[in-house]
């Protein structure tokens, strides 16, 4: 099984306290994903904050328009450090996602940094070459584009 990583890095222009308040908040999520993923959290997880064992599940259209079930659990946190979602089910034959925060002279700095691998064997290879591995890059590259509206354009 080959397993990929992916690494995108912000440095956000605010507090520790407003930054982890913010992704420390499974519901925030929604706000920072590519509309044409037709994300959508079916857990009832308004107002909770991320813990230990949380498990989440999502439906997503991220090919296609298809739906998919996703179910991520949060395996660690350390508040205004740290934690990691993990896939359950879903897509992948391999999601870990490691979400840093590190406060630094001129705000936080955020790591995302992802570990995955696609099911298929070489299929998956060729899909990622293909399609998976830009997608993913987008919706990265989509999410730091609203933060930086979000926390750095004030």
């Amino acid at each position: 099984m080959k397993v990929y990583a992916l690494e995108k890095k912000i440095v956000i222009k605010s507090t520790m306290a407003e930054v982890w308040d913010f992704f420390s908040s499974p519901y925030n999520l929604n706000e920072i994903t590519p509309p044409d993923m037709s994300f959508e959290i079916l857990t009832d997880i308004k107002g909770k904050k991320m813990f230990p064992g949380m498990v989440i599940n999502y439906k997503v259209r991220p090919l296609f328009n298809i739906p998919l079930r996703w179910t991520t659990e949060i395996t660690h946190c350390a508040d205004n450090s740290y934690f990691v979602d993990e896939q359950r089910f879903g897509p992948y034959t391999f999601w870990h996602h490691l979400h840093k925060f590190e406060q630094k002279e001129n705000g936080v700095e955020m790591t995302d940094l992802v570990h995955y691998a696609l099911p298929m064997g070489p299929l998956g290879t060729i899909a990622n070459a293909l399609y998976v591995q830009k997608r993913l890059e987008g919706i990265f590259d989509y999410r730091n584009e609203i933060i930086e509206k979000k926390f750095n354009k004030k």
